[in-house]
């Protein structure tokens, strides 16, 4: 290595690193492990334009380098977070980035503040004895999935890129090694929170919370109550959030405490999936043995998950439990109806019923009962989920696909266009609601499994054309015909794998 190699890489970011900022204790200063090789594997150059990156310049060689962490971003200042989590309901008091380097934080050409991070950039103080790597197939699985998420219009964690390491990482067999580079608004995490309450120390709770509050809900500051305006408005986004999932067939599988972010976005796309046959109780995680974190479970999960972070507020709501238990009890309790609230309205959307037209109860609890019996529809006709909702107005064509009773259907379509009527919708703009909450497209399980195969042996392309297919999900385009169709019998992915 020359002189000149090891210099660090000027991309043209503007960084501020406010989380390096805070004590010692919430992290540790460690740099990412260079690798053999990198090379390319995607490059998500839309992203880098909002970020204020230079594209070509993460093109080449020194750019890839960076990317892979064998070379240093200017103006980095690289670490791995601690945290703590309830995995699986199981308390675990030690986690923290086993195999991620936050390398810094930008502030994008929209003036916001966005976390680079790299995953699968080797040990930290807390890889557990792992290798701190990662396998081509989980960096490509969140490449894609997270990006398809946002295209979808779900908050959620980006994927900058995903860089080969020229390395080979041992699971269950060898595999090809790979570096993603994840960007987030933060990656501080309930978990983040536990970590600390559990060795009593209010100081870096509140030290976390300040973090929080000053970038990321400013509006909070001058509550009088910041801890408390803090609790309300996290519970409100992960009730939107797990809502909006479920409205797409969307299971994440690992809703542990260190994966539920406290902004309300999806983060850590472990063994998480899309349902294609549509089943309430659907599980896909392998190691989801309880079918804990099923499809119909995740409101119940993200429920418990914000009531762990009531307990680490406690202290900084008043300082005596006898006033700020109530009042966290009191948050807490509010989440069944802020879930039923917006689960009613993307429920709604995707029947033909326009936000606003599920704001009275005696309507909303009218068209959630819609919702449900079409949801019932479907699962007794095994239908898929995406297309059942997409061809929910047409007679004939969901009539072929649920295979249900048609007085059934019948029924339900009388139902439901009088109640359109009733809320003033006409036919037309039902439809229009239907195409905007319904996607064509989505990132399908037997999908992903085939690119990642085709990716281990050196084959991009369907990498390449799988996330061109998911960039429009919403738009109707027969060329792309194949990848709305759901899986046959033999392409069935039934189970989804964590990779670390």
């Amino acid at each position: 290595m020359s002189d000149t190699d090891a210099l660090p890489v000027d991309l043209g970011a503007s960084f501020d690193n406010a989380y390096a900022r805070l004590p010692d204790r919430l992290f540790a200063r460690v740099a990412p492990t260079p690798v053999a090789a990198p090379s390319l594997l995607a490059l998500n150059r839309e992203l880098a334009g909002q970020l204020g990156l230079s594209a070509e310049r993460l093109a080449d060689e020194a750019g890839i380098a960076a990317l892979a962490g064998s070379r240093a971003f200017e103006g980095a200042e690289p670490l791995a977070m601690a945290y703590a989590g309830h995995q699986f309901g199981n308390w675990v008091p030690q986690l923290g980035d086993g195999r991620a380097i936050l390398l810094g934080e930008v502030i994008d050409t929209a003036g916001q503040r966005r976390e680079l991070q790299l995953k699968g950039a080797g040990r930290t103080p807390w890889s557990r004895g792992g290798d701190g790597r990662a396998g081509i197939g989980p960096v490509l699985r969140e490449y894609v999935v997270s990006e398809a998420m946002h295209a979808l219009g779900v908050p959620t964690t980006r994927a900058l890129a995903a860089v080969a390491s020229g390395e080979t990482v041992l699971r269950e067999q060898p595999l090809p090694g790979a570096v993603l580079t994840r960007v987030a608004r933060s990656h501080v995490r309930v978990g983040t929170f536990q970590y600390f309450t559990a060795r009593g120390d209010t100081e870096a709770v509140e030290a976390l919370m300040h973090h929080v509050i000053e970038h990321h809900y400013p509006q909070l500051s001058s509550a009088e109550r910041p801890a408390l305006a803090l609790l309300d408005a996290v519970m409100q986004r992960q009730a939107a959030l797990v809502a909006q999932w479920m409205s797409l067939g969307f299971i994440h599988g690992v809703m542990n405490t260190d994966n539920c972010s406290v902004l309300g976005d999806t983060i850590d796309y472990g063994p998480c999936a899309f349902m294609d046959t549509f089943h309430a109780e659907r599980v896909f995680s392998s190691i989801d043995v309880q079918a804990r974190y099923a499809w119909s479970s995740q409101p119940a999960m993200a429920h418990w998950n914000t009531a762990q972070l009531a307990q680490c507020l406690l202290p900084l709501i008043d300082a005596d439990p006898q006033t700020a238990l109530p009042l966290a009890q009191a948050s807490v309790d509010r989440f069944e109806a802020l879930f039923s609230d917006s689960w009613s309205a993307r429920l709604g959307a995707k029947i033909g019923f326009a936000p606003g037209s599920t704001d009275s109860p005696d309507a909303a609890a009218r068209i959630l009962a819609l919702g449900r019996d079409y949801l019932s529809l479907l699962q007794e006709g095994e239908a898929d989920f995406t297309r059942g909702f997409r061809v929910a107005d047409d007679v004939d064509a969901a009539r072929a696909l649920l295979d249900a009773e048609p007085v059934r259907l019948d029924r339900w379509w009388a139902a439901r266009d009088a109640a359109l009527a009733e809320a003033g919708i006409g036919a037309e703009a039902a439809s229009a609601t239907m195409r905007a909450a319904n996607p064509v497209r989505i990132p399908r399980n037997h999908r992903i499994e085939q690119m990642i195969v085709a990716a281990d042996s050196g084959d991009l392309a369907p990498l390449q054309a799988l996330s061109a297919a998911l960039a429009n999900p919403f738009e109707e385009n027969a060329d792309l015909a194949d990848f709305e169709k759901p899986p046959s019998a033999g392409e069935r992915v039934e189970r989804t794998f964590c990779g670390t």
